[in-house]
């Protein structure tokens, strides 16, 4: 992300499993935004507010995917397995590395 907006989850540098990439998922997940959405263009403010809707969103669920009622589950599943496999595709690695 820029200091001024954020590339989009399609341009994220982690493969969209990024901090905000992650955020974006789980906006999907709930229906806050549609999967469409990609935030490209959005800055900081827009993407602190979309994060405050999610964690409020996941409150419930005392933020495990495993307490989410089977619609939800399924649906975050689907969005988080498909970014697994993408990244993957694209050469991303889950491992920690030293730095990290």
């Amino acid at each position: 992300m820029t200091a001024r907006t954020y590339p989009g989850i399609d341009n994220d540098p982690y493969h969209g499993l990024s901090e905000f990439g992650r955020v974006i998922r789980d906006a999907w997940v709930f229906g806050i935004v549609p999967e469409t959405e990609s935030c490209a263009g959005w800055n900081q403010g827009q993407l602190d507010a979309l994060a405050d809707k999610v964690h409020e969103a996941w409150q419930p669920f005392g933020h495990l995917a495993s307490r989410l009622p089977s619609d939800l589950r399924e649906r975050h599943a689907r969005i988080y397995g498909e970014a697994v496999r993408q990244a993957r595709a694209s050469g991303w690695n889950p491992e920690l590395g030293e730095d990290d």
